[in-house]
């Protein structure tokens, strides 16, 4: 059975960079889902091809359900360090708790890179 693919708090800040501009990119010529709901649903629904959550998330309860929804979906996720950098590669005017990358469209082989790393990491 496979191993899922997961990574928090150590991340290094190259990585995170490379998420966050994974998500710019599928945001510009993709689809992705902006928010701790939203993300919850694409997991759920098996349509998240990877998942970007805060470290700085207060409280943290409001995240702390998916890194296990990721584990038991296979999953990829990653932390990043703020959750107003999520908020502004997403395109938002505020901060995201979380966020999913539903379509990667040009950012395909930067997610891969990504997920290829984080599975080195573990």
């Amino acid at each position: 059975m496979a191993r899922p693919i997961f990574v928090r708090f150590d991340v290094p800040p190259e990585l995170s960079a490379k998420a966050l501009e994974a998500l710019e990119l599928a945001r510009d010529t993709g689809r992705i889902k902006k928010g701790t709901n939203e993300a919850t649903k694409a997991i759920e629904r098996g349509v998240a091809r990877l998942v970007i959550v805060g470290e700085d998330v207060q409280p943290p309860e409001i995240v702390a359900h998916i890194p296990a929804l990721c584990e038991e979906k296979k999953t990829p996720y990653i932390y990043v360090k703020k959750q107003s950098d999520i908020g502004a590669a997403a395109g938002l005017g505020v901060k995201s708790a979380a966020a999913a990358i539903v379509e990667p469209g040009r950012g395909k082989e930067l997610i891969d890179e990504i997920i290829q790393k984080v599975q080195i990491l573990k």
